[in-house]
Parts: structure tokens; C-alpha cells; sequence
């Protein structure tokens, strides 16, 4: 199915910690997670707010458990008010992290006018932006795709629930208006879903766009909750609306079939916010381990 040798499985640090809501497993130490990363089986996870920031730290701690750094996320701002020159700086930054890292991929989100971490209802109050702002935001991410391009890394951007990059829509309109050779997509399985879109159809439309993968499965009684009583993001990740591939609603054997048709190569990375208190992380990520494991061969 997938080649071994150019594609990999990892797990974001979100089913032990939280950085858009840091109290969420705030007991939970830097070195459970990474050496439970290891344990689960895992070749790489991203970094959180836990995490060491001076690269030579982090790469020894991950080293010693036979890991590698993922992805770093770097938030964009060019709907903002004069972010621009602020944006720009702090992507150059992530990315030095990224290549003292030994990684490929860097992954950015337009936070303009974000509400995933405020608390209000996130349907209803997510940003649409008007052709200037949309003008702003695509000729930013090419200039970015432009600069990692020339350090031989690659931008990939994450559509993402409460943003305004959130639906089929949103993507497609961003890849239309973006440099196919500068700016790639990181397809968020739980996110286009809660979204309302399939994931499939995004992978079979847009599968040589796609560089970076999120595994990421719904509860199908949450979403439905979600959807109808307009939940903040905040609370619907609390209530449980996450969990990982094999645990929800999803079925993933045809997303991934079309991904490794297309010759995917990367990252396949499980990424389900829950709150530690109430999903035991270990468990999940041992369950999402097995899962792939039988859904990909890896």
C-alpha cells in the first residue's frame, strides 16, 4: 500500500496536552508524552508548548526514544491589521526550527480573525473574508511557500475548523488562487468532516496538493451535538468530539487506499484532541497504533 521507506506514522502531542487551551493536561510532563509517543510505536510526533524550544535539547530527548519532530506549526496573520512583517519573521524562525530539526514540512494556519480558541460559537461566528483580505492571505502564503521552497522545505497549509480556511469550499478556492509548486495542503480528516465535506473526495480531487496528512476520527454523537447546539470549539473537544482513526465515525481504509494510489509520501500523523482526564492517552495512541497498523501495512 504505502512504501515504507517514504512514508511515516506519527502523533501530535494534543491527546496529552493542549496548546490552544494549555490547561487541558497541564500534569502531564514533556517526557511522558514523548517516551508514551515511543511506546505506542510511533516514528515522529509535532511539537507543544511542553516541548524544549533549543533544537540540540529536543533532538537528544526525541534521539534517545527513536523519535523525529513531525511538523512545526506556525500561525499566519495577513487578514490581520499590520501582521504582515510580524508573520513573515516568525515563519523565518519556525523554519530554522524546523531545518535544525532535520524536517521537510513546516504547517500554517491563518489565525486572522481565528475563534477556535475563543469561546463562542464556532459556526456562526468564524471568519469570511472579503476580496481584499482573501487577496492578503494567498499572495502571503505563496511569498512563505517562496522562502521554505528555497530552503528546500515545504509549506503546508491546514484548513481548520473556526478559521477562514474551513470548509471544501474555503480549500478549494485557496488552491486555485496559490502556487501549486509553493503552497501544499495538509488534509485534516476530522476537521474537513466536522466541516461538513468528505475527506475522501478532497484526496481524490486533490491528491497531488496534499503533502501532509491528520488523522483525525469524530464521535458521531458529539459532531451531531456540535452541529446543533453551535458549539465553541473548546467545548466540543471537551465533550469529546476527537478521538482517533478506528475509534469513530470514519472509515479511513478509502482515504488512505487513495492517498498510497497517488503515491503519497510523508507524514500520516494522528492528531485527536481529547482531554487526558477522560481518554487515557496511552490507550489511544496504542489503539490508533493497531489500527494503521492493519490499515496501511506500516
Amino acid at each position: 500500500m504505502f512504501d515504507p521507506d517514504r512514508v511515516f506514522l506519527g502523533i501530535t502531542a494534543t491527546g496529552w496536552t493542549n496548546d490552544d487551551f494549555p490547561m487541558i493536561g497541564d500534569g502531564i510532563p514533556f517526557e511522558q508524552c514523548v517516551s508514551e509517543i515511543a511506546l505506542a510505536g510511533f516514528h515522529g510526533c509535532s511539537v507543544g508548548h511542553k516541548f524544549p524550544t533549543d533544537p540540540d535539547t529536543l533532538r537528544s530527548a526525541l534521539s534517545l526514544r527513536g523519535l523525529r519532530v513531525t511538523e512545526p506549526w506556525a500561525s499566519t496573520y495577513f487578514t490581520a491589521k499590520d501582521m504582515r512583517e510580524r508573520t513573515i519573521s516568525d515563519f523565518r524562525r519556525q523554519l530554522a526550527f524546523m531545518e535544525a530539526m532535520g524536517g521537510a514540512e513546516i504547517v500554517v494556519a491563518e489565525l486572522g480573525h481565528a475563534v477556535h480558541q475563543q469561546p463562542v460559537a464556532l459556526f456562526s461566528n468564524r471568519p469570511v473574508l472579503d476580496d481584499t483580505s482573501w487577496r492578503a492571505l494567498v499572495t502571503g502564503l505563496d511569498e512563505l511557500g517562496r522562502i521554505a521552497a528555497d530552503q528546500g522545505m515545504r509549506l503546508c497549509y491546514h484548513h481548520h475548523m473556526g478559521t477562514a480556511v474551513q470548509n471544501r469550499a474555503d480549500v478549494d478556492r485557496l488552491l486555485a488562487d496559490t502556487d501549486p509548486g509553493l503552497v501544499h495542503l495538509l488534509l485534516d480528516t476530522g476537521h474537513l468532516r466536522w466541516a461538513g465535506d468528505d475527506p475522501l473526495a478532497l484526496v481524490q480531487d486533490h491528491a497531488s496538493r496534499i503533502k501532509h496528512v491528520h488523522l483525525k476520527d469524530l464521535r458521531p454523537d458529539v459532531l451531531e451535538r456540535a452541529r446543533r447546539e453551535d458549539l465553541s470549539f473548546h467545548d466540543a473537544v471537551m465533550a469529546g468530539i476527537f478521538t482517533v482513526p478506528g475509534d469513530g465515525m470514519l472509515d479511513f481504509g478509502p482515504v488512505l487506499g487513495s492517498l498510497a494510489d497517488a503515491g503519497y509520501e510523508g507524514w500520516l500523523v494522528v492528531e485527536a484532541e481529547q482531554d487526558p482526564a477522560k481518554a487515557h492517552p496511552l490507550t489511544y495512541a496504542l489503539k490508533a497504533r493497531e489500527y494503521l497498523r492493519k490499515a496501511t501495512g506500516l
